[in-house]
């Protein structure tokens, strides 16, 4: 088998076109954003001058700021380092590297995932130390000491170990033993091994990185739970994490899947919201439940990664996906791809893919944002609408949210519309927004 040069080239330059072109647009949507918030910080915006400080309008502006300047530094290492590992040969030497030490067969197609994931954390250590114990020191947010971040650090490596091994060593299995539809086996496997990992998370890994006492507070876990009654929605349990341990930062989420959905609370969040806005919220988040956002995102992604594994077991087949991407694949005696390659094609694919997958964010957002206003509206439905609009007022400054966020950067990331645009909705506790 002979790879085509010409798609091979046209491979390389497209990607390389990809890349800077992402990083440009990222870079441009920052810049817009800092320019936007730094305008805006010397005033609270009119609509919240009654509720928001200006010393905490500052304080976001502020928080914003210095966020952006690191996410300025990460974009640019990340598209360094991807270009590093693909056309620039990274991967090729790694690959070969660990076949002269190892020799065919499995134990190297694993340890080539296991370097590439070993590398890859040892190259983001640095900024991921400096955004803990710099920036959000900075802005008081960082409760961790760094004896609590190396041990959350090998807990998470061991965790991914155990976890991340298993299912890549049965993809790897099925992609040389299962024949040309390999790939609708492992997507079958990988969907599997999701499902089970959405019903183990809440019981046995979670417990092993925070503690999760159920809720003590009656009053509160009565109206909680004529809350979910009145519903339709039943769960295991109500806990509160210790998460001030690592973070001021508030927040409240369900987990689990079918009978293992829990109830957690941030002791954050229940010492900044009142009972009444801690109702709100969680209505807010049952919304979802109601409207089937989160049936709907699973089943999306479900069936997008059959998409992806469908791809992938064409590209994994074809010779200048892999010299197009800066690799030299391995060939059997009569010329054709072994099966030896498995593990680089399913690197490559994972570094690829997002490159391109990245111009649709603006798409994915909106859809995430419009489910917001859903879950609000259903909020305002099942509970107090002023409780739930001074509930977001207390988080967005608690967390220092900023509240004039640029309207491009808005449309391409925000998951989550906009503080001005979410309480315009809302009755408000008291005046009017």
């Amino acid at each position: 088998m002979a790879s085509n040069p010409d798609f091979s080239l046209s491979l390389s330059l497209l990607f390389a076109a990809a890349v800077v072109l992402q990083w440009l647009l990222r870079v441009w949507l920052v810049s817009r954003q800092v320019r936007h918030v730094a305008a805006h910080r010397a005033a609270v915006p009119a609509a919240f001058a009654q509720h928001i400080s200006l010393a905490a309008h500052q304080k976001a502006a502020d928080y914003t700021l210095a966020k952006a300047k690191v996410s300025l530094i990460d974009m640019t290492l990340s598209a360094a380092v991807l270009l590093c590992w693909t056309l620039l040969g990274g991967l090729d030497v790694l690959n070969l590297w660990l076949f002269d030490l190892l020799g065919a067969g499995m134990w190297q197609q694993l340890a080539l995932l296991g370097g590439f994931a070993l590398i890859s954390a040892l190259i983001e250590l640095p900024l991921s130390l400096y955004q803990t114990f710099k920036l959000e020191q900075r802005f008081g947010f960082n409760q961790m000491t760094l004896k609590l971040w190396l041990g959350d650090l090998a807990k998470s490596t061991l965790v991914g170990t155990l976890v991340g091994l298993p299912i890549a060593a049965l993809i790897l299995w099925l992609m040389g033993s299962t024949g040309s539809w390999w790939w609708l086996w492992a997507w079958a496997s990988w969907t599997g091994f999701n499902l089970l990992l959405m019903w183990i998370f809440p019981s046995f890994i979670a417990p092993l990185f925070n503690r999760f006492e159920p809720l003590a507070d009656e009053s509160l876990k009565a109206r909680v739970t004529t809350l979910m009654q009145r519903c339709g929605f039943a769960a295991k349990g109500l806990f509160v994490m210790d998460g001030s341990r690592r973070s001021a930062h508030a927040n409240a989420y369900f987990t689990g899947f079918g009978s293992s959905k829990r109830v957690v609370f941030f002791d954050t969040l229940l010492k900044q919201l009142s009972p009444e806005e801690v109702e709100a919220v969680l209505a807010h988040e049952l919304g979802h439940f109601k409207h089937k956002h989160i049936l709907r995102r699973m089943l999306m992604m479900f069936g997008v990664s059959l998409l992806g594994f469908a791809l992938l077991g064409w590209l994994s087949q074809q010779l200048w996906f892999y010299s197009g991407l800066g690799v030299t694949p391995m060939l059997t005696e009569s010329f054709t791809l072994s099966s030896q390659n498995n593990a680089m094609a399913l690197l490559l694919f994972m570094l690829a893919v997002p490159v391109f997958a990245f111009f649709i964010t603006p798409l994915m957002s909106a859809m995430s944002r419009r489910d917001e206003f859903e879950a609000d509206a259903y909020a305002m439905q099942q509970a107090d609408g002023g409780q739930l609009a001074s509930a977001l007022l207390k988080l967005y400054e608690d967390n220092a949210s900023t509240l004039t966020p640029d309207p491009w950067y808005v449309s391409f990331y925000y998951s989550h519309p906009p503080a001005v645009d979410r309480l315009a909705r809302m009755p408000a506790p008291s005046g009017s927004w």
